[in-house]
C-alpha cells in the first residue's frame, strides 16, 4: 500500500507552518494534525476533534485539553498547561502550573494535546502572522492565533496519552506499552 505524503520546506520553525504548506498544496476544507510526540493517541480523540470542527464553521482552530494527573507533570516546563474561558476558547498556553490556587483548590489543570483541527483560511494566514512575545517565551506554536486575536475551541477529553519530549517520556511510553501488552 502506497501513502501518499509530501516534503515540505526546511525553513519552517514548527508543524504547524509544515500543514500551512500543505494546506496550499492540497484541496481541503478541515485539515487534522497530530504531533509527532503523541504516540499513545486514542483514534476517539481524533474523531472528536473532526466532529468539533464540523459542528461549527466559526471554529477557526481547534484542540483538545485532558486534566492533568500525575504532580510531576504539572511542575514539568516541557508539559505544557492550557487554561480556558467559559465559552471553550483557549486564554492561554503556558509552561508554567496554572491556575494558582490562592483562593480555592477546587480546579484541574489541563493538558492541551498535540491533536489540531485547521480550517483551510486559517492554515493561509498562519505564516503571515506576527510571532508575539508569549510566543516566543512559551514556545507553543498556537499562541501566534491567541496573540494575533484568533480564536481556539478546545474541548475537554479523558484521555491518558503522554506527549514524549524527553528520555523520561520516552521510558513512560513505554512502560504503559509493557502493561497494556503483557
Amino acid at each position: 500500500m502506497e501513502i501518499p505524503c509530501l516534503l515540505t520546506s526546511r525553513e519552517h520553525i514548527n508543524g504547524t507552518e509544515r500543514v500551512a504548506e500543505v494546506a496550499e498544496k492540497i484541496v481541503a476544507d478541515i485539515f487534522i494534525t497530530m504531533q509527532g510526540d503523541e504516540p499513545l493517541m486514542e483514534p476517539f480523540n481524533i474523531e472528536k476533534i473532526i466532529n468539533l470542527m464540523i459542528s461549527d464553521s466559526d471554529i477557526q482552530c481547534a484542540t483538545l485539553k485532558t486534566a492533568y494527573h500525575d504532580p510531576i507533570d504539572v511542575i514539568n516546563s516541557t508539559t505544557p498547561k492550557v487554561v480556558s474561558d467559559l465559552q471553550g476558547n483557549v486564554m492561554l498556553f503556558t509552561r508554567s502550573p496554572v491556575p494558582y490556587p490562592k483562593s480555592s483548590l477546587n480546579y484541574k489543570i489541563f493538558k492541551p494535546m498535540g491533536l489540531y483541527g485547521f480550517r483551510k483560511n486559517a492554515l493561509l494566514s498562519y505564516r503571515g502572522l506576527k510571532i508575539g512575545p508569549v510566543e516566543k517565551a512559551e514556545d507553543i506554536e498556537l499562541l501566534r492565533f491567541i496573540e494575533n486575536g484568533i480564536k481556539i475551541r478546545i474541548e475537554e477529553t479523558h484521555s491518558r496519552t503522554v506527549a514524549v519530549d524527553t528520555p523520561k517520556d520516552l521510558q513512560r511510553v513505554c512502560d504503559i506499552l509493557t502493561q497494556s501488552n503483557p
